[in-house]
């Protein structure tokens, strides 16, 4: 048994690095890329750079300073949008999930059901409703696209946010309550500190999606006016629809760099929060 365990485990850990580089390879192909000119990428864009191709840092000062949109407005605009959407999203949604568990009324169970149900729904059945809706209530800009990335987001965090919460002893908050505590201190300072690994959790993954998000700004923004990372990359073209490669990939390298080193430094507490969140209670 000892000699078959330790042979499916050299099997299985072989399988599952085979599969991590083939997952890491396109990132791997992005950071090569972008230190190659741009006729070397057309040519063979799987080579490593050498002499003749490597160009230093010439695609990422390219790429920084590309067409009449500064990368740095781009940069700006992401980082609030993130930022304040997801401290939205960690707020309320983790406000909601603490009142559902712990009223039980049939108008929470309803509304925590249509927030399970909103994660199933594509977007693409709501967007075009969803411009004309953004552009109403005046959410068409990045200082109010937060409000509909809390209603997107807050499916999946209500979900996480409750399991969690239904494992964490009650007795804590009857304890804060016949210490005068009422509903809000209680949350802010009983409830919400025993919610972190959750909330570290939920963030990363919220933080993820609307850093990364291309469709919903690019239907809801003036992206004349207003481009985020993803849109910028969109619009890196020359006359006659050129692209420039090589900028291309810096840009997209410069992109995704803060995304994974935040995640490399959170994947532990992501882990348990997503297991804490789905499977208690």
């Amino acid at each position: 048994m000892k000699k078959k365990y330790s042979l499916g485990s050299k099997i299985l850990t072989v399988f599952f690095t085979v599969l991590c580089l083939i997952w890491v390879f396109p990132i791997f192909e992005v950071v090569i890329n972008s230190f190659k000119s741009n006729n070397f990428i057309n040519m063979d864009a799987f080579a490593l750079p050498n002499g003749e191709s490597f160009v230093g840092w010439a695609n990422y000062l390219e790429g920084l300073t590309f067409g009449n949109y500064p990368f740095m407005k781009s940069v700006g605009y992401s980082v609030y949008m993130s930022v304040v959407s997801v401290g939205l999203i960690l707020l309320f949604c983790s406000m909601s999930a603490w009142y559902i568990v712990r009223v039980k009324s049939r108008a929470a169970n309803i509304f925590y059901y249509l927030c399970l149900f909103s994660m199933i729904v594509p977007f693409q059945m709501v967007m075009f409703t969803l411009t004309s809706t953004a552009k109403d209530f005046h959410l068409n800009t990045p200082w109010t696209i937060p409000v509909i990335y809390l209603g997107f987001g807050a499916g999946l965090a209500i979900f996480m946010f409750s399991g969690f919460i239904k494992g964490l002893p009650l007795e804590i908050e009857e304890a804060a309550a016949i210490d005068g505590c009422g509903p809000v201190r209680t949350f802010f300072m009983v409830v919400l500190p025993m919610l972190k690994p959750t909330m570290i959790s939920v963030g990363i993954l919220e933080l993820m999606w609307v850093w990364n998000d291309y469709l919903l700004p690019y239907l809801v923004l003036d992206i004349t006016e207003y481009r985020t990372i993803p849109i910028h990359v969109q619009y890196l073209k020359g006359s006659y629809g050129t692209v420039d490669l090589g900028a291309t990939m810096a840009v997209i390298m410069m992109a995704i760099l803060p995304i994974i080193i935040v995640y490399l430094f959170c994947q532990k507490y992501i882990i348990k929060g997503v297991a804490a969140g789905a499977v208690k209670g």
